[in-house]
């Protein structure tokens, strides 16, 4: 207390513009960390909601009675970032206002299409909206209409997410509500859509009812970036993208078939040569996902891809999917014709073998980014061959089974590597050993769920307490030789872990969580700091006790937690009420989003003084329920 009091003294000399200047240079979350700290500070961050120009906090979801205050009117807020995850329709006075410039809404699945129409008739200056899970709850619903006041009314719109599904407007009139829209949108991404209806859009013709001798004038003509989840990717579809947007530059096309498509609903051969008709495209992606139904591109081979090169040499992201009839041939093809290629992704590549890459030295190649996913062909001379790009900073080998220590005694000359993915390969401890030395020092994210061979030794041959780690994401999950004794030997390296996930380990159990519990990464601070992600869902020993670590003040950071439902609802739910701010998930749901699909990390430092700040004043009435909860069990047991 008299800190803090001499930290407001100090604070008080300083003029307020000064005080504010700099505050205003803070995230939201860092703010109200330093106004934490004294009354002074504490009125300077009030005051500085009414005039700060940039709200994003999408690492927590409040409520509204928590969010209103921290968005009180303000003329001067450009860019507004949210987890709408408890928020609905009464909350869309607070978050749509005429200042923004930039506005992105995150699990919107409690709002309705009335979210779309006010954003078009309030946000006139909108440059960039991303909209995610709209009316995704049920007796939510958007309609055409909905759509259609959005791209009438925000007329200055350079990036729109729709990160919805979209499929279920009617086809006649999809077309005429994109005729409304900015021509000066250049990025579209659309979570889910028909591909009848892209092919409509883009067409010289409106649709099934348009007159044939009747064009009118192209649809988003100045589109540069284009990612789209449909049904089926075919050949219709591809040509009227490739010929109807000239500016074209990144095309993403993603589908997950839930019944073997038809000729006339497939990709072949004949469209894969229309690709960069234009010559400006430099980033492609064609993925077939496995989601609903086993099935691949089956009606392209070699000659696809070989066509598709000849036009593509100026390619520097290239990301294929499915491709199950492409042999060696068609894919040395590209690495030897893209000069420029620096990132290649290929999964489900069941016909790639080492020979791709056996020569791939003598290309003038610079790869960064490298991702193999299920090509069980392949073996360790791959990877020893991909090793000669030495600024690899990415190198995902997922369920490429055949991959043994070999292939990470290549990977040990990588120095620049970020992050690392194994799963499913056939490593052993004794394989980690070669990464220690110059690998593990540099790696921000390292995944080795189920590999099966490996054992606790896995931790010792990884970390050495005494070296500094960078490592921030760690995947243990599904090893059935990891017990507590491991979990233990990385609580000891004191490793700054933000997210570890150890799901379907049957030998982990409570004295993991008390070790990690008791984890203290540097020493002036609160234990088990560092993990803002725990994923224990499944593991064999955890009972009622490791819900008595998992409460304050343990894990103060913590704000995904995985974890058995079915282990006592009771206290999961007690758990969940007594740290609203921590989101429990309790069926097998990996926690966030697809987290092996980029490096984003955030620096979540100040969420517990931001947590600390909305819940001042309130009762401990939840934490009285949880311990009544855990009495109860104990009497039961």
């Amino acid at each position: 207390m008299a800190t803090s009091e001499a930290a407001g003294e100090a604070f008080e000399q300083l003029p307020a513009a000064l005080l504010a200047t700099i505050m205003t240079k803070l995230d939201v979350s860092s703010m109200r960390s330093l106004a934490s700290t004294c009354t002074v500070l504490r009125s300077c961050a009030s005051q500085i909601l009414h005039f700060l120009p940039n709200f994003h906090l999408l690492d927590v979801a409040l409520s509204i009675n928590f969010l209103r205050p921290l968005l009180p009117p303000n003329p001067y807020l450009r860019s507004l970032k949210v987890d709408c995850s408890k928020l609905d329709d009464s909350s869309i006075e607070d978050l749509v206002r005429p200042s923004l410039h930039d506005l992105s809404l995150h699990n919107c699945s409690d709002f309705s299409g009335k979210l779309l129409s006010q954003i078009g008739g309030q946000c006139k200056d909108l440059r960039s909206l991303y909209l995610g899970c709209v009316a995704d709850k049920r007796g939510r619903a958007v309609h055409i209409s909905n759509l259609e006041e959005l791209l009438r009314g925000c007329t200055e719109l350079k990036t729109l997410s729709l990160m919805f599904d979209i499929s279920l407007f009617p086809r006649y009139n999809f077309a005429r509500a994109w005729s409304s829209a900015s021509e000066n949108l250049t990025s579209l991404e659309i979570g889910y859509v028909s591909s009848v209806m892209v092919t409509e859009l883009l067409s010289p013709n409106v649709g099934p009812n348009q007159r044939p001798d009747l064009l009118r004038p192209p649809i988003l003509p100045g589109l540069q970036r284009l990612c789209l989840s449909v049904d089926y990717i075919t050949d219709t579809m591809v040509e009227t993208i490739s010929k109807g947007l000239i500016n074209l530059t990144h095309l993403d096309l993603r589908d997950a078939p839930i019944i073997e498509p038809r000729v006339s609903f497939d990709l072949t051969n004949a469209s894969l040569q229309q690709i960069n008709q234009h010559g400006k495209l430099k980033h492609l992606s064609l993925v077939r996902s496995q989601e609903f139904l086993i099935t691949y591109f089956k009606r392209v081979n070699d000659l696809g891809i070989l066509l598709m090169a000849d036009r593509c040499s100026s390619m520097e992201s290239i990301c294929l999917g499915g491709f199950c009839r492409v042999t060696d041939s068609g894919f040395k093809t590209i690495l030897h014709s893209c000069s420029t290629l620096y990132k290649l992704r290929v999964s489900h590549g069941m016909l790639l073998t080492n020979l791709v890459f056996l020569d791939i030295s003598a290309t003038s190649l610079s790869l960064t980014h490298v991702s193999l996913r299920w090509c069980n062909l392949l073996r360790n001379q791959a990877v020893i061959s991909l090793a000669s790009n030495l600024d690899l900073r990415v190198l995902d080998l997922r369920d490429c089974r055949n991959l043994r220590d070999e292939a990470l005694q290549a990977i040990s000359t990588l120095h620049k590597l970020k992050i690392l993915l194994l799963d499913g390969t056939d490593i052993t401890d004794a394989g980690l050993t070669y990464l220690r030395e110059r690998v593990i020092g540099s790696l921000v994210s390292l995944s080795v769920r189920g590999c099966k061979r490996l054992t606790d030794k896995c931790i010792s041959a990884l970390f050495d307490p005494s070296s500094k780690q960078e490592l921030q994401e760690l995947d243990l999950s599904n090893l059935p030789n990891l017990s507590d004794n491991g979990i233990f030997s990385l609580a000891k390296s004191r490793v700054p872990i933000l997210e570890l996930r150890m799901r379907q380990c049957p030998l982990i159990g409570d004295i993991s969580v008390m070790a990690l519990a008791s984890m203290q990464v540097d020493d002036d601070r609160s234990h088990g700091s560092s993990l803002r992600v725990l994923d224990l869902y499944n593991c064999g020993g955890i009972t009622s006790l490791s819900f008595r670590w998992l409460k304050k003040p343990y894990f103060p950071r913590l704000r995904w937690l995985g974890v058995t439902g079915s282990l006592n609802r009771d206290m999961v739910d007690a758990l969940a009420r007594s740290r609203p701010f921590l989101h429990v998930a309790g069926h097998g749901e990996e926690l966030g989003t697809d987290h092996w699909d980029g490096l984003c990390m955030h620096d979540n430092e100040e969420l517990d003084e931001l947590e600390q700040w909305l819940l001042e004043g309130e009762d401990d009435s939840d934490d009285e329920e949880m311990e009544d909860v855990e009495n109860n069990g104990e009497m039961v047991e």
